[in-house]
C-alpha cells in the first residue's frame, strides 16, 4: 500500500456560502444512532427484566468473557495500582493534579437575591446523588477517561460514583488493569466489569450481583462510547440523565502560512488514530500549506503504528482540507463546523482564538496540541461532537450539579405582588392560580 496521503479538498475561495450551505459543504461523518436502536433495545429491555444475568450473557457474547462478579474486588484495584508502570503512574498523578486544579475553580456557589423586601430567591447548587461513569474499551485503553469523568464528579461532591468498563478476556474478566489502577489512584471504590449497551442498562436499572451484593442504579451516566453505548444512553435517557450522545472524535485546525506543516500533520494523524470514523479537518487560507501538510502526512505515515486505521480516517468523507480566502472566512467556517477540538495555528493565534464562538475546546498556538488536552493540560477531554459545540459544553463540574431555586416570601411581600399574579393567571385562563394567592388574604381578613 502506498504511503501517499492527500486530504480531500473543499474550495470556498471566492465564495460566500450561507450557514446552511456551509454545513452541507464541510466534511462531516458521524453515525446514525437510529440505525442500531433495534439491536440495542432488546439488550436494554433484557437487562431491565433480568438484571445481572442478562448483562453477563451479553458480555460473554460481545466481550468473550464472564467476570466472576460484576463489581471488581477491592483487592484487584490495589493490585493493579501496585503493578502499574511507575512512569504511567507518575503521568496519571500529574494529569489528576492538573485536572483537580482546573475543575476546582468551576464549582459554583449558592447565591441569594433579595427581589423585594421580604422576598428572596436562593439558587442552591446540589450535586447529583449517584453517577455512573463509563470508560470504553475497544481500540485503545483509556485511563485518561477515568480521570476526566471522576475528577469533576468528585469536585462537584456527588454522593457516590461507579466506574463501568468492559471486562477483558486476557485479564480474567476484569477491566484493563490500567483502568483499575487509575480508579484506585483517584480513590474510586466501586468499579463494574461491564461494557457496551448492557453497561448503560445495568447502570440505569441496577441489579443483584452474582455474590448477592446489591448493584445500585445511578441518576446520571457520563462518558464516551461507541454507537451502541450511545444508542443505549438515548433509550435510557429520562430514567437517568446523560451527558451527551457522543459521536466519533474530531479535530479542526485553523492555520495560515505561518503554521509548521509537520505539526499540523502530526495533530491530524493523532486524532485519526482513535478510530476509522474520526474526523481530521484542516481549514487554511494557504494552498501552499495545504500541499505541505499532504506531503508531511505522507512522510509521517511511514512510521505510524496504526497506519491502516489512520489512513481510513484521513481519507474518509469526514476528513479533508477546506481552502478559504482569509482567516476571517476561516473563522466563519470553524464556528459553523463547531469542532470537538479546534487548534489555532495562525499569526496572532491568541486574538484569533478569542473570536471562536463554537468549539468543544480551543488549543492556541504551536505548543498546545490536542493531545496535551487529552492528558495533561488540566482541561476536560469529554467534549461535544458532531457540531453540538454550537449549543453544548464539554463535561465539567456543572454536569454533576443541579440548580434548585428556593423561594421565600413574607406575607407582606406576597400581598404586594398578589394583583400581578392574579392578572397573569387570568390572562392565561388559569384562575385557580390567582385564587391560590388571594385565598391566603381572604382567610386573614
Amino acid at each position: 500500500m502506498t504511503s501517499r496521503i492527500e486530504l480531500a479538498r473543499v474550495d470556498l475561495r471566492g465564495r460566500t456560502p450561507s450557514a446552511a450551505e456551509l454545513r452541507s459543504a464541510l466534511p462531516r461523518g458521524g453515525v446514525d444512532v437510529d440505525s442500531v436502536l433495534h439491536q440495542v433495545r432488546p439488550v436494554v429491555e433484557a437487562v431491565r427484566e433480568h438484571g445481572v444475568s442478562a448483562a453477563l450473557e451479553f458480555g460473554e457474547r460481545f466481550d468473550g468473557v464472564i467476570p466472576a462478579t460484576v463489581r471488581v474486588p477491592a483487592a484487584e484495584l490495589v493490585k493493579a495500582l501496585d503493578e502499574l508502570d511507575p512512569a504511567v503512574r507518575a503521568a496519571l498523578e500529574e494529569s489528576i493534579a492538573r485536572a483537580r486544579a482546573v475543575h476546582a475553580d468551576q464549582r459554583r456557589t449558592d447565591t441569594t437575591t433579595q427581589v423585594v423586601p421580604g422576598g428572596t430567591v436562593t439558587e442552591r447548587w446540589v450535586p447529583v446523588e449517584r453517577v455512573g461513569l463509563y470508560v470504553p474499551g475497544g481500540n485503545a485503553v483509556y485511563p485518561s477517561s477515568v480521570v476526566m469523568n471522576v475528577v469533576p464528579a468528585q469536585t462537584a461532591g456527588v454522593g457516590s460514583l461507579v466506574v463501568a468498563s468492559p471486562p477483558q478476556a486476557q485479564f480474567g474478566g476484569l477491566p484493563h488493569p490500567t483502568i483499575l489502577a487509575a480508579a484506585q489512584l483517584l480513590g474510586v471504590e466501586e468499579v463494574w466489569a461491564v461494557g457496551g449497551a448492557q453497561a448503560v442498562a445495568l447502570l440505569t436499572y441496577g441489579g443483584v450481583d452474582t455474590d448477592g451484593a446489591e448493584l445500585e442504579p445511578v441518576d446520571l451516566i457520563t462518558g464516551p462510547g461507541n454507537i451502541y453505548v450511545t444508542a443505549a444512553k438515548r433509550l435510557c435517557r429520562g430514567l437517568v440523565g446523560i451527558d451527551a450522545e457522543a459521536g466519533p472524535t474530531e479535530i479542526a485546525i485553523l492555520a495560515d502560512a505561518t503554521a509548521d506543516p509537520a505539526h499540523v500533520a502530526a495533530d491530524l494523524i493523532s486524532q485519526a488514530e482513535h478510530d476509522v470514523l474520526a474526523a481530521s479537518v484542516l481549514v487554511t487560507d494557504s494552498a501552499e500549506l495545504a500541499d505541505a501538510v499532504d506531503a508531511a502526512l505522507s512522510a509521517q505515515m511511514t512510521v505510524v503504528k496504526h497506519a491502516h486505521r489512520v489512513r481510513e480516517a484521513l481519507t474518509g468523507k469526514q476528513s479533508g482540507t477546506v481552502l478559504v480566502d482569509d482567516i476571517e472566512q476561516g473563522l466563519r467556517v470553524v464556528n459553523t463546523y463547531a469542532a470537538e477540538h479546534l487548534e489555532i495555528q495562525t499569526a496572532d493565534a491568541v486574538a484569533v482564538a478569542g473570536r471562536v464562538r463554537s468549539a468543544g475546546a480551543v488549543f492556541v498556538g504551536p505548543y498546545a496540541p490536542v493531545s496535551l488536552g487529552d492528558y495533561c493540560a488540566g482541561s476536560n477531554h469529554v467534549l461535544p461532537t458532531a457540531g453540538c459545540a454550537r449549543h453544548s459544553s464539554g463535561l465539567s463540574v456543572q454536569t454533576f450539579l443541579r440548580g434548585i431555586h428556593v423561594v421565600e416570601y413574607t406575607e407582606a411581600a406576597l400581598k404586594d405582588v398578589a394583583g400581578h399574579v392574579v392578572a397573569l393567571a387570568n390572562a392565561e385562563d388559569l384562575p385557580a392560580h390567582g385564587q391560590a394567592v388571594t385565598v391566603r388574604f381572604e382567610t386573614l381578613s
